[in-house]
């Protein structure tokens, strides 16, 4: 992997600008250490009378608490990062903007989901844009398209890639993970850098959101879904796992997606119905975190036993997730499973209805078989199903029929539109 600059252009930052331009107030959300507050102040910079509010200086702070319609008086781009620790300068930020609707004028981050916090008083709707910020993705490391969405739905089965990258290249970068802190440092630093973040996200976030009745049980519970990353989501059958109650594992669960840590994948169906009742997948935001959590480096993850192909599959996943913040094609991220344990690892779903399927090996090889799923779900689709995707540790493109194509992994981030 390449040295990095000391900043790194987010493909988020062009997201960001343009929603200021049409939209009163826009949130940027996302994990900690994820270059929220660096996003915005380029953003803010762009405008010559932005002024900026760190909340997670004890003094702002108190101010924003103490007279937040005062806090946020001001007559251009006002810049209030961790909005979440203060959440009562919403409704006050709902004056401003509804007094004077010009685009622009407020420009807020979050660490936790702040549209679903419980204290949260009314959420600005029709006046707020909200965006995610992930880590970095790999094309952004790599300075890279990170355009494979559009790719796939503009040239289907068209599309042809080669890669130089093997195996164990696509290993040393799912443990990695996306962090800018950890992406930066050598491997014994970056084990304490996430030693560091899970210990102050625990201490700071998850204990601020909710009463937890034993600290350990969160660490234990997040040691498990280590283990089960890219597997069904059954809440019974964790608590049982876990010793958990599980009305408290369900509301630990909440916590963990409410700060970024964890995201679910719901199930694809060919019914809203259907979709609303399926078992949605496990996936963490960053695999450098799930590895860490289980203690796998990249020689640990390909050995036999070792947890390389749940891992893979969730890098795949959510390098996924994060190019549907900026790729042309609007689309939703799904899994497809059916009752007969037919699968497909990722489905997306544009509003017309169209869908391409992606599967996900670990290994270098991939056989007729490993299309199962992806031909099952493009029999259930017809016309809709525009092509389906094996991505795979090797290095050649390789034809499966009409529709279906094995592609080297680092299409993902390294093809254009």
């Amino acid at each position: 992997m390449r040295e990095l600059p000391d900043l790194v252009p987010r493909h988020a930052e062009s997201v960001v600008c343009e929603a200021l331009d049409d939209t009163r107030v826009v949130l940027v959300n996302g994990a900690r250490q994820a270059g929220k507050s660096t996003l915005t102040r380029l953003a803010a910079g762009r405008r010559s009378n932005a002024v900026t509010r760190l909340l997670d200086d004890p003094a702002t702070l108190d101010a924003a608490k103490q007279d937040p319609t005062d806090f946020v008086r001001h007559e251009d781009l006002m810049v209030i990062d961790e909005i979440q620790l203060a959440p009562e300068l919403l409704r006050p930020i709902k004056v401003v903007v509804d007094l004077d609707p010009t685009p622009g004028r407020f420009l807020l981050t979050g660490s936790s989901r702040v549209l679903a916090l419980r204290d949260l008083p009314d959420a600005l709707p029709g006046r707020m844009e909200v965006i995610e910020l992930w880590p970095f993705s790999q094309g952004e490391i790599a300075g890279e398209p990170d355009r494979f969405i559009d790719a796939a739905f503009r040239h289907g089965p068209e599309i042809s890639h080669s890669s130089s990258l093997r195996r164990r290249d696509y290993l040393e970068r799912l443990v990695i993970g996306g962090f800018p802190e950890a992406v930066r440092r050598s491997p014994r630093r970056r084990t304490a850098f996430f030693d560091s973040y899970l210990s102050t996200l625990i201490e700071r976030d998850v204990l601020r959101l909710a009463s937890i009745e034993r600290r350990g049980e969160m660490f234990k519970l997040l040691r498990l879904l280590a283990g089960r990353a890219g597997g069904l989501l059954v809440p019974g059958t964790l608590a049982g796992q876990s010793g958990i109650p599980r009305t408290t594992l369900v509301r630990y669960l909440e916590l963990l997606s409410t700060v970024f840590l964890t995201k679910t994948i719901p199930a694809w169906s060919s019914g809203q119905t259907r979709r609303a009742i399926g078992t949605p997948k496990l996936a963490f935001v960053d695999t450098g975190v799930a590895c860490h959590l289980i203690g796998q480096d990249p020689v640990r993850l390909g050995e036999p036993g070792g947890a390389a192909g749940s891992m893979v599959e969730n890098f795949v996943v959510m390098e996924l997730a994060r190019q549907l913040t900026w790729s042309e094609e609007r689309g939703r991220l799904y899994h497809y499973r059916t009752k007969d344990k037919v699968e497909v690892d990722a489905v997306i779903e544009t509003p017309d209805g169209r869908v391409i399927g992606v599967e996900v090996k670990a290994g270098a090889t991939v056989r007729a078989e490993d299309l199962a799923g992806l031909r099952n779900l493009a029999g259930t689709l017809g016309d809709r199903f525009i092509a389906g995707f094996v991505l795979y540790t090797g290095q050649q493109t390789l034809p499966f029929g009409d529709k279906f194509r094995a592609l080297p992994l680092d299409a993902l981030w390294r093809l254009a539109p």
